[in-house]
């Protein structure tokens, strides 16, 4: 196969797109990030990356805490106008008609309509360049019913989540295989 030299960039794709919701509870925001994922398994802990010049690094940073909500497809257009539109100007709660519930261990709002959220804690900031790489341990954990099973499992399948790639949304698409099933032939 031919290939050419393209330049750096960031072109791990695709990537989670998630709804960062921080401030108080009594005053939240929400931001749509795309640079974020899991860090470590013990402790569990997420990192995500904003911009300083970003109105949710100042909240971020004061508070010390943050919630990452998982959104679905059906929540495309609201997920791309929080990423769209600054929280200096707008109460994007209010304006995109998203109901906040409050945490279990943190003052930071959660997103009734994203099926997953997790509450986290920063215990780190790294500064990279262009962006702050914020680095939370889990704290909570909150999932819809439906998608619990009996034994308590999560099972994000059902969920329809976004992805992103190239500036664009997409849709996770079917399901390939289960961790470990190249080795059980």
């Amino acid at each position: 196969m031919a290939k050419r030299t393209i330049g750096t960039g960031t072109y791990l794709y695709p990537v989670p797109v998630v709804m960062v919701t921080c401030g108080p509870f009594s005053k939240p925001n929400i931001i749509t990030l795309a640079w974020v994922g899991t860090v470590c398994s013990d402790p569990p802990m997420i990192g995500i990356s904003i911009r300083p010049s970003r109105f949710s690094h100042g909240l971020v940073k004061q508070q010390l805490e943050f919630a990452v909500n998982l959104p679905t497809v059906n929540l495309v257009r609201e997920t791309d106008y929080c990423g769209t539109v600054s929280g200096r100007k707008v109460d994007k709660f209010a304006t995109t008609g998203l109901t906040s519930l409050r945490g279990l261990e943190t003052d930071t709002a959660l997103i009734a309509e994203c099926p997953l959220n997790i509450e986290c804690k920063v215990t780190q900031v790294v500064s990279l360049g262009s962006h702050d790489l914020f680095l939370g341990q889990v704290v909570a954990v909150q999932a819809e019913d439906s998608l619990v099973n009996a034994q308590g499992e999560l099972d994000l399948s059902k969920a329809e989540l976004l992805a992103y790639a190239g500036a664009r949304y997409w849709g996770l698409g079917s399901l390939l295989g289960v961790h470990g099933f190249s080795a059980r032939s």
